[in-house]
């Protein structure tokens, strides 16, 4: 009988995998391991180091051995050799995986075309831990492409493995020299220790070794604002069928007519639906002729919505197709091009150093960067505590977002509220090598790994019914959420987030402040695990907060999509009016000054 290949046997194994950490206890090797968890979550894990060395010196492969000396490492202080432990760990899970899933782990090793299919086809299972694991192999095995350098990057970035990924990067950004392939480091860097700063290094190296030299004297055929509309363009992949959809459509729909609005998006479906007075697809043209093209509609205001991600187009606003040039929503860190004359942020938003991560000035818009539009909701729900018997802490973040010090906080609030559980719910968590690496990262911290709750991608009713599983919402730092905390408080889920030392970290207080619950912004992680164990004890008034949420939301200015659109419109001007100023007193010649 034909062996059935990986892309049919995919995935049809993970109940006799790793897909948790709870040793069993008929099996000698697993009750020696059940013994090991004992004495970590009793807090004696030097005890079960010792255990653990012992019996992997025997040797064995079994990841679960791995998986806990990783967590008796950590609980000992041995932070460097729990990261060692935990990498042994996936990738021993990782090979067990495909083996399980009908991979031939021989000519993994031996033949890089089949490495790289089998790399392919779990990155597009969202297989992370699997997938990265042969990527290695294929970048190992011989000469290889930035794609497979790149994907391998991000295979290693999707599982929070950040530092493994900026080295990928940074390699492939070295071997194959050109905007495309760096700017992958410098999203990268987001997520890494001293994030801002980093990214703001890292981008300015972008921008000298890829950006054209800026002529800040260039004359546009612009004609002078008084008694016209301005014409304002926004840039970005896709509008209406993106993450950007409820943040940009409110304003799209609420632009007055003393505005022109031109949208530049990659296809025609990244226009559908989306208002505006033009549209154009850029996305097969060169970064020259959409430049072209974008002067040719003598756009005053160009906003670019996207940033350095995946498909965004900074190399357009590289060569100046516009007077004035502005970052916004997406990405509001430094795009590291003098090109790009601001940075839209929000009144307060800015830590004290901020300023010098910008190449671009901080146009500060008001007191939100901008409205968010609820989709679909459910219908309200009591905060489930009362059913369930327990809290339900929850995080609807990429696993990349969940840095160690995050980890540190939420483990010490499951210690602080026994029976408790916590719920991580996104499209990554399918991956079995992924969850049982976080739940070792948890052990660590003498928190019962059987405590965390994996659940994936959904969409529809089902996404909207996850919410009502969850009482607490737990935003990560320094990388807070975006999209999922917005949802989480439309939603009437309450939020508890950290105000960090920089713009990145502050995030989150925007989701809070506008609905009059500086409560729940902490200064500090003691002051995050406290407030989150103070809003969960008495579970009458947690339920109590969760009936307000939603009047809150609705009645705050995160929903003045009207009074928001004005205030954006009336920066573009002042935007526009200072290029004005700027452009008259160059043309102004001495004579004409004298006159």
């Amino acid at each position: 009988m034909t062996r059935p290949t990986l892309s049919r046997r995919l995935g049809l194994h993970r109940g006799s995998d790793v897909n948790s950490l709870a040793p069993d206890e008929r099996d000698p090797l697993q009750a020696r391991i059940g013994e090991a968890k004992d004495e970590i979550l009793a807090g004696r894990p030097l005890e079960a180091v010792r255990r653990l060395r012992a019996l992997i010196d025997a040797p064995t492969y079994e990841p679960t051995l791995h998986y806990w000396l990783a967590a008796a490492l950590g609980a000992a202080g041995d932070w460097a050799g729990h990261r060692a432990a935990l990498r042994d760990a996936q990738a021993f899970h990782a090979l067990l995986y495909i083996s399980k899933a009908g991979g031939d782990l021989q000519r993994l090793t031996s033949d890089v075309a089949y490495a790289e299919d089998i790399a392919r086809r779990l990155y597009g299972a969202k297989l992370m831990g699997p997938a990265s694991s042969a990527f290695a192999r294929a970048v190992a095995g011989g000469p290889t492409t930035a794609e497979s350098l790149v994907c391998w990057g991000l295979s290693l970035q999707h599982q929070g493995r950040i530092e493994e990924a900026i080295e990928v990067f940074t390699a492939a950004a070295r071997a194959f020299p050109g905007s495309d392939v760096h700017k992958f480091l410098l999203y990268a860097c987001f997520f890494s220790p001293g994030g801002v700063k980093r990214h703001a290094e890292e981008v300015r190296r972008w921008a000298a070794l890829y950006a054209p030299p800026h002529d800040p004297g260039k004359r546009f055929a612009n004609p002078p604002q008084a008694g016209r509309r301005l014409r304002i363009g926004y840039v970005a992949p896709g509008f209406l069928n993106l993450q950007l959809k409820q943040f940009i459509e409110p304003v799209l729909d609420n632009h007055t007519s003393d505005v022109e609005v031109f949208l530049y998006a990659e296809d025609e479906a990244g226009l559908a639906d989306a208002r505006a007075d033009a549209t154009r697809v850029i996305g097969r043209m060169e970064d020259a002729r959409a430049a072209a093209a974008i002067a040719a509609d003598r756009i005053d205001v160009l906003v670019d919505l996207w940033g350095h991600a995946s498909r965004g187009r900074l190399g357009v606003f590289a060569l100046k197709p516009a007077p004035v040039q502005a970052a916004w929503i997406n990405y509001v860190q430094s795009t590291g091009l003098s090109a790009v004359d601001y940075v839209i942020h929000a009144d307060g938003l800015d830590g004290p150093e901020d300023e010098a991560l910008f190449v671009e000035r901080i146009w500060r818009a008001g007191p939100i960067i901008a409205p968010f539009r609820p989709g679909r909701r459910a219908a309200p729900t009591p905060t489930p505590a009362l059913r369930k018997g327990h809290v339900t802490f929850g995080s609807f973040n990429h696993p990349a977002k969940l840095s160690d010090a995050t980890v540190d906080a939420w483990a010490r609030i499951l210690e602080g509220r026994p029976g408790a559980r916590l719920m991580l719910k996104y499209g990554l968590f399918v991956d079995p090598v992924l969850q049982a690496a976080t739940r070792a990262r948890f052990a660590a911290r003498r928190v019962d790994p059987e405590r965390i709750d994996f659940f994936g991608h959904t969409t529809g009713d089902e996404y909207l019914a996850a919410f009502g599983e969850m009482d607490l919402a737990l935003d990560p730092s320094p990388c807070t959420g975006g999209t999922t905390s917005s949802d989480a408080v439309s939603q009437g889920v309450p939020l508890v987030t950290l105000r960090g030392p920089d713009f990145y970290s502050r995030l989150g207080v925007l989701r809070l402040e506008p609905l009059g619950l500086a409560d729940l912004i902490a200064e500090s992680w003691d002051d995050y695990v406290e407030k989150a164990l103070a809003v969960t004890a008495d579970l009458a008034a947690l339920d109590a907060l969760r009936q307000s949420m939603r009047d809150r939301f609705d009645r705050s200015i995160l929903r003045d999509e009207t009074g928001f659109t004005r205030r954006i419109e009336t920066a573009f001007r002042q935007m526009y009016e200072a290029y004005e100023k700027r452009a008259f007193a160059q043309a102004e010649t001495p004579a004409d000054a004298a006159a």
